[in-house]
């Protein structure tokens, strides 16, 4: 059982099936997947191990998933002050969070620093994807979360080389600025050359002879677009579902009349890899290894977790003048930490900056706030939206 067709195969056979028990309980799919992933994960079952194999290909649903979510969105509607502001303090409030409430349970200055970055990043990829099952993606919330999202995940970097440079004592203000720079050139380009070079191109291709022969000839192209920026936003130390989501963005609008629109490919591609990244998230998490002295830490960190992003985007998006509905859910929406806190937990431990006992606390705050606010979104945001009637 060990071969990888055989992982593979199991992966998507369960995977796909915990879309369709969460579909039966009227449950978000992200929930059904996870558990699913609970199941035959080293929790329970162990079927199957976070290999470098499971690892590898949770990467590439993100990327895929965020490429269809920012064919969703235009550039206009989410690079607004108003959304970098939310993004800004929605990662200071849960780094000093997280680092005060580590210190608080006795944790060394390094080990508490790594917590707090823990905390900053936002999964984006759970909550779009909650969000376009419910049908709320083009909502201001959403566009809000999205936004704030891109500015949260840069900031995360930063915050993230920030901790990494006082544990081992050197830190230097010249690299984060160059980062930054590094950042706001490649969002900047990406989309120009979207807009000026690839669009025209893709139009252009449509038209062509090649398109007719060949109608999936666009969704092809589309595709190679996606991966070179994720390649793109790796080579200049972003996260490469930034590059993914930047070249969804550039390709929103996009317009066909002879091939097959890429929208439908890409969506297709995102329900099978988007599966073995919810999947993923569950089989990392082993509940075995977690010893109950570390149940009031986790309890605490959970709750700092959630609340710290809860107010801290919740509530500058109210003061920036949303509808108390919209910024709740914002605030919660914000929450989910996902691949990226199990990702700085990992390198943390690898780096022995960590040890065993912290990373599992920080792979089960990851998880818990995962499931958490796909449930609050459903069963109460939107949860009239969801009535029979």
């Amino acid at each position: 059982m060990s071969s990888i067709e055989f992982q593979m195969s199991l992966l998507l056979f369960v995977a796909l099936g915990g879309y369709q028990m969460a579909a039966r309980i009227a449950q978000p799919a992200v929930v059904g997947v996870i558990l699913a992933g609970l199941i035959i994960g080293p929790s329970v079952l162990g079927w199957v191990t976070y290999t470098e194999f499971v690892k590898s290909m949770a990467h590439l649903g993100a990327v895929i998933l965020l490429f269809v979510t920012g064919l969703e969105f235009k550039l206009e509607s989410i690079a607004k002050w108003r959304y970098a502001a939310i993004g800004f303090v929605g990662v200071v409030l849960p780094w000093v969070g997280g680092y005060a409430l580590a210190s608080l349970f006795g944790f060394d200055a390094n080990r508490s620093m790594v917590v707090g970055v823990a905390l900053t990043a936002t999964s984006v990829a759970i909550t779009a994807d909650t969000l376009r099952e419910l049908g709320k993606l083009q909502t201001q919330a959403a566009q809000a979360i999205i936004g704030a999202a891109v500015i949260d995940d840069v900031l995360a970097l930063m915050a993230l080389a920030v901790s990494n440079q006082m544990a081992i004592g050197s830190f230097s203000t010249l690299e984060i600025l160059w980062m930054l720079v590094k950042a706001v050139l490649f969002l900047s380009a990406g989309v120009y050359a979207g807009r000026r070079l690839i669009t025209p191109a893709v139009q252009r291709i449509d038209e062509s002879r090649i398109a007719r022969e060949f109608p999936e000839y666009n969704f092809i192209f589309a595709m190679m677009v996606a991966f070179l920026y994720a390649m793109a936003a790796e080579l200049v130390g972003l996260s490469a579902i930034i590059g993914s989501f930047v070249a969804g963005v550039s390709l929103e609008g996009v317009s066909l009349r002879t091939s097959k629109h890429f929208k439908e490919g890409a969506e297709y591609l995102r329900i099978i890899f988007g599966a073995i990244f919810f999947i993923s998230l569950g089989i990392i998490a082993d509940i075995k290894a977690f010893t109950p002295h570390l149940l009031w830490f986790l309890l605490a960190l959970v709750l700092v977790a959630i609340l710290t992003k809860a107010i801290g985007c919740g509530l500058t998006a109210r003061l920036l003048g949303m509808s108390r509905h919209d910024s709740l859910v914002v605030g919660f929406g914000m929450a989910p930490r996902g691949e990226v806190a199990m990702i700085v937990a990992l390198l943390a431990l690898n780096d022995k900056v960590i040890d065993q006992p912290s990373y599992v606390a920080l792979v089960m705050m990851s998880l818990l706030t995962t499931l958490v606010v796909p449930l609050l979104f459903r069963n109460w945001l939107f949860r009239s939206d969801n009535s029979p009637r």
